[in-house]
């Protein structure tokens, strides 16, 4: 069983820096892929990246991709998320997940996942 915990969600202005953590509990981090998602009010959850249990691998989806970077810490069992330059439409509550499969993880399917945490970025 794993257990998420995000934290660093707040207002920011555009243009400003924002840093996500998400905090894993138990065994075996290193095993498990994991996600970021955000779903903004009134829409669907969607992917914003992605990286693999040894961190070599890092995956982003377009809307985000050169503005963010996800990172990870298996010392720690964190996962970051450092996005850059935020726009209004980066609204949203950011989610992470955990997986065994990067493939079901980055496809919205990860066994685990966090409360969330509310990123708002004003105008």
């Amino acid at each position: 069983q794993v257990q998420l915990v995000e934290s660093g969600g707040g207002l920011v202005q555009a243009g400003g820096s924002l840093s996500l953590s998400c905090a894993a509990s138990g065994r075996s981090f290193s095993t498990y892929a994991m996600g970021w998602f955000r779903q903004a009010p009134g829409k669907e959850r969607e992917f914003v990246a992605g990286i693999s249990g040894t961190g070599t691998g890092t995956y982003y989806s377009d809307s985000v991709k050169g503005r963010l970077t996800i990172s990870r810490d298996n010392a720690k069992n964190t996962v970051y998320l450092q996005m850059n330059s935020r726009k209004p439409e980066d609204t949203a509550v950011y989610y992470c997940s955990a997986g065994r499969l990067s493939a079901a993880v980055l496809a919205g399917n990860g066994d685990y996942w966090g409360q969330g945490t509310q990123v708002t970025v004003s105008s």
